[in-house]
């Protein structure tokens, strides 16, 4: 896939436990892209008092205004479904994204061979190092920010 040409969607997931059988997503953060053009962004969380996971309540308590909120965690599976299209999807390399999203049939990819880079667990730190980005919360937008930078530099 040519990033700075195709059309595709960064995706990251919050899920309450690293099985989806034994967990849900509490929140989906993406940006539908064009080449480096942001087409669209979605971003999803279930309603806090659905979560009794307080490390997982604490880690998205960031830009809550920034948010829709939904009761029901299959709803905003099935609602990103169709936002997705059929849009082949870069995702983080972490075992439980691809669990989460096995009834997804878009085409998944993990994005960092994109960024010339290896998943481990300090990767967003070495990102944010490589690119001179400032640090965020959302890491769609720190890859989005990451792709852009390849994309100048060849």
């Amino acid at each position: 896939m040519n990033l700075q040409k195709d059309k595709y969607i960064i995706v990251e997931i919050i899920p309450t436990h690293s099985n989806s059988d034994k967990g849900f997503i509490a929140q989906i953060s993406a940006l539908k892209l064009d080449g480096i053009k942001l087409l669209d962004r979605f971003d999803y969380r279930i309603n806090n008092d659905l979560i009794d996971n307080e490390d997982i309540k604490n880690m998205i308590s960031y830009d809550k205004d920034m948010f829709t909120y939904l009761d029901d965690t299959n709803k905003i599976i099935d609602m990103f479904k169709n936002w997705s299209e059929d849009y082949p999807l870069l995702l983080l390399d972490n075992s439980y994204t691809m669990d989460y999203f096995k009834d997804i049939n878009n085409s998944k990819e993990i994005i960092y061979p994109y960024l010339n880079m290896e998943y481990n667990n300090e990767i967003f730190n070495q990102i944010i190092n490589k690119y001179k980005l400032e640090p965020s919360n959302h890491l769609v937008d720190l890859l989005y920010e990451a792709i852009i930078y390849e994309g100048n530099n060849k």
